[in-house]
């Protein structure tokens, strides 16, 4: 019997309502697992917007506009970054049509589209408003020009000449010219001696003596940079060097609106926004001590009105129901200060260069100019330092990588998987019906994988001892980024390929510069203000994104994701580091700072060691402390082979070794990947670079064909127990499509497929 049009179209609806239910169903779940909020089954006048928070990049006008076709609304929440939002009705009726008008809705929000998913609450988080207030000595005056000030300020700036009398500069994130003296970002300072030939801009002489006559400043700047942003543009967290300019620094904002955060040492972070015509004055604490920048993102999250004083906003603070998000649009910055001519004696002597703090990375290394000077920079700067760090490190990996399992479990059984740069062995028993092997340049991580009875053994990604076209199947998961030229990551590339078998498959992944990607941000950069000050997992404890086991986010990054998985994903990023982005752009390699977006694709990121931070698979309870210790001796032992320093300094003031054993680590739990790269031979601590006599090669030490060879630690021993060093690792980030340009120029290969997961650049390829 045929079914009528109606009785086909009943079924139809019946499938839609049945997928919008689970759904629903999903996005209740989410949010009482990430965030503990209860649904309620019965009609109520409050309702939780899933996919309708700040966090999904809706603002609350757009919101608004869509839940005031449905009645009177009496309140809307949207607290910070959060992927949902509240909204109370003058009535239950007015819920109750919004719940089942607006459940499936498309909201389009400019570029970007969110399905809204709505449920029942029974009461609606309050979160008391709490003024946050401005650093000391920071003050912000409104309106301090009027429009045609500043338009007459903007016009004196010439954007279209490039001339060396305002050293001008096409950065990466944003334009810069200086006037009177340059800025040197290589160094972070000025040459008092070299004034340049054009002074400070005449336009500009009005607006600074009245600064004088109000007071902001003592006497007038003789510097001047102007930094314009385009939206996505930001600069990063800095302190102006103590030792360059005298106490006062102004800074005019004109144009576009953005929020400028403020850093203190302790772990504060102090959001101000700065409207268009204003200045910002920093004085004292506030220009000593905290750092100040600007995220690099197209959207701020800003007070919905004006608040009342004109101060800070934080995005854990304040009051959640008064945020919205503003666009940003072309913002120009004039920021004067006077150049310092006698050491600085503030009171902030752990920042202050003049008084013995360093301003940047004491000899920071220059980017590889030929093969021997890469591999020198891969020794020092990756090798050693995963083989000092590695208990440390392999503490801090546990959960694999959802999409490398899933390309782990496609394997057939019997198959051959070689994965070169296992690290601490993470994935070698992911599917136990294969045949893994892996393969790394650190003995240490290799040792911890042998302890876990994984097969591994010391080797390098550009010489692994196997035959030709032994395996069915190669990953190399975060180890090609730590390559410093592009020809030694092509011939990464080249090796992986000359393990498979024709039609195998090879995975491969590698940090990405774009940390935020369709809008969303990596758990790399969320993590930040996830986790509280002085977590190791806060600053350094991972890296390429990979999720802390204490997490309960979504584990997948994946482009196609839906707008439910999206519940916990946030609209912006935190800042990276000073000025000293622009160190590559002048040969030398930049110190990244954690967990903040990237300025530049070759860089130097910190780990740093901290007493009862890291796990190292050592005793339970009342024998972690203990193994701590014991973790930070290993280190320092390593470390001081080649600095016997460090032993003089560090391991007294550890304390004796312990007797508590290493308890083995059950191979189920398995960590996240290290991002260990290996080297060119397969024996610890060898030479890396194959071009190198056979006679400078030691199979015991590091590489004697290297002088002036240090460790890449930088230790620093508080006077109590909590010992402390700091070791940088290379990486080259990858831009999108990078990765894939790399891998096309090796013959017989095709890429399957490509994707951005969790901060990583992530390709599938065949072997013809």
């Amino acid at each position: 019997m045929e079914l009528s049009e109606a009785s086909v179209n009943a079924v139809k609806m019946s499938k839609e309502r049945k997928k919008l239910i689970r759904k629903q169903m999903k996005a209740c779940h989410i949010l009482l697992k990430h965030d503990g909020i209860r649904t309620a089954s019965h009609v109520t006048k409050s309702l939780v917007v899933a996919n309708g928070g700040l966090g999904n990049g809706v603002s609350r006008e757009q919101l608004c506009a869509a839940m005031k076709e449905m009645g009177e609304l009496e309140t809307i929440i949207m607290s910070p970054h959060k992927p949902y939002a509240f909204a109370t009705y003058s009535s239950e009726q007015s819920a109750q049509k919004a719940h089942g008008l607006l459940n499936g809705h498309l909201l389009h929000c400019g570029d970007n589209s969110v399905t809204l998913y709505l449920s029942f609450v029974d009461s609606v988080p309050c979160e008391a408003e709490e003024h946050v207030p401005l650093p000391e000595g920071l003050s912000l005056v409104e309106d301090f020009v009027s429009s045609e000030v500043e338009a007459l300020l903007l016009a004196a700036v010439d954007w279209v000449t490039f001339d060396d009398d305002t050293a001008q500069k096409a950065l990466k994130h944003r334009r810069v010219k200086h006037y009177g003296y340059e800025f040197r970002y290589d160094t972070n300072n000025v040459e008092k001696d070299k004034a340049l030939s054009v002074g400070l801009p005449d336009e500009c002489v009005p607006i600074l003596e009245r600064c004088l006559k109000d007071g902001h400043i003592g006497a007038m700047p003789d510097q001047l940079t102007v930094n314009q942003y385009q939206p996505g543009q930001g600069i990063p967290p800095h302190v102006d060097t103590h030792s360059a300019f005298e106490d006062t620094i102004l800074s005019l904002s004109l144009g576009s609106k953005t929020v400028m955060e403020f850093r203190h040492p302790d772990g504060r972070v102090v959001a101000v926004l700065l409207p268009g015509r204003s200045l910002l004055v920093m004085k004292g604490e506030s220009r000593h001590l905290w750092s100040h920048g600007i995220t690099p993102r197209k959207f701020d999250m800003v007070p919905a009105c004006d608040p009342e004083p004109p101060a800070a906003i934080t995005p854990h603070l304040g009051n959640p129901g008064n945020l919205t998000l503003s666009k940003r649009g072309t913002r120009t910055s004039f920021t004067f200060r006077r150049i310092r001519r006698s050491p600085c004696q503030c009171a902030f002597p752990s920042a202050c260069d003049s008084q013995g703090a360093p301003s940047s990375l004491p000899s920071a290394p220059s980017l590889p100019r030929c093969q021997g000077d890469a591999a020198r920079l891969e020794e020092e700067y990756v090798h050693r330092v995963y083989d000092a760090i590695a208990p440390h490190f392999s503490g801090t990996r546990h959960s694999p990588w959802p999409r490398v399992c899933d390309f782990l479990s496609s394997l057939v059984p019997g198959a051959v998987l070689a994965d070169v740069g296992c690290g601490n062995g993470k994935y070698l028993g992911v599917n136990p019906e294969v045949v893994a092997l892996g393969c790394d340049r650190s003995s240490a991580l290799v040792h911890i994988c042998a302890e876990r009875g994984f097969q591994a053994f010391v080797s390098d990604a550009l010489n692994v001892p196997m035959l030709t076209a032994s395996c069915d199947a190669c990953i190399s998961i975060a180890v090609i980024h730590h390559f410093s030229t592009p020809e030694r990551r092509l011939a990464a590339v080249r090796e992986l390929m000359r393990l498979l078998k024709p039609g195998g498959r090879a995975l491969i992944y590698v940090w990405a510069l774009e940390q935020e990607y369709n809008k969303q941000r990596s758990k790399y950069l969320k993590h930040q203000s996830r986790e509280p000050s002085g977590s190791p997992n806060t600053a350094e404890g991972q890296s390429e994104g990979s999720a802390s086991p204490k997490r309960t986010v979504n584990s997948h990054g994946d482009v196609g994701i839906t707008n439910v998985d999206r519940l916990d994903r946030e609209v912006s990023g935190p800042v990276d580091q000073r000025p000293g982005e622009d160190q590559v752009h002048h040969g030398k390699l930049s110190v990244h700072t954690n967990r903040t977006a990237f300025n530049s694709q070759d860089l130097l990121v910190p780990w740093h060691l901290k007493d009862g931070k890291g796990k190292a698979g050592k005793g339970r309870k009342g024998g972690r402390e203990a193994g701590n210790r014991d973790m930070i001796r290993e280190t320092a032992l390593a470390v001081s082979k080649d600095n016997p320093s460090i032993a003089e300094n560090i391991l007294p003031s550890i304390g004796p070794a312990s007797d508590c054993k290493t308890e083995p680590t059950d191979s189920n739990q398995r960590s996240t990947h290290p991002d260990s790269m290996s080297a060119k031979v397969a024996t610890p601590n060898a030479c890396l670079d194959s071009s190198l006599p056979s006679s400078t090669k030691d199979t015991d030490h590091a590489c004697k064909s290297c002088p002036g060879f240090e460790a890449a630690a930088t230790p620093a021993i508080p006077e109590s127990s909590a010992a402390a060093a700091v070791f940088h690792r290379y990486y080259h980030v990858f831009q999108q499509g990078e990765i894939e340009k790399v891998c096309c120029q090796v013959d017989g290969v095709r890429v399957q497929t490509s994707y951005h997961d969790q901060g990583n650049w992530c390709v599938i390829l065949v072997k013809d």
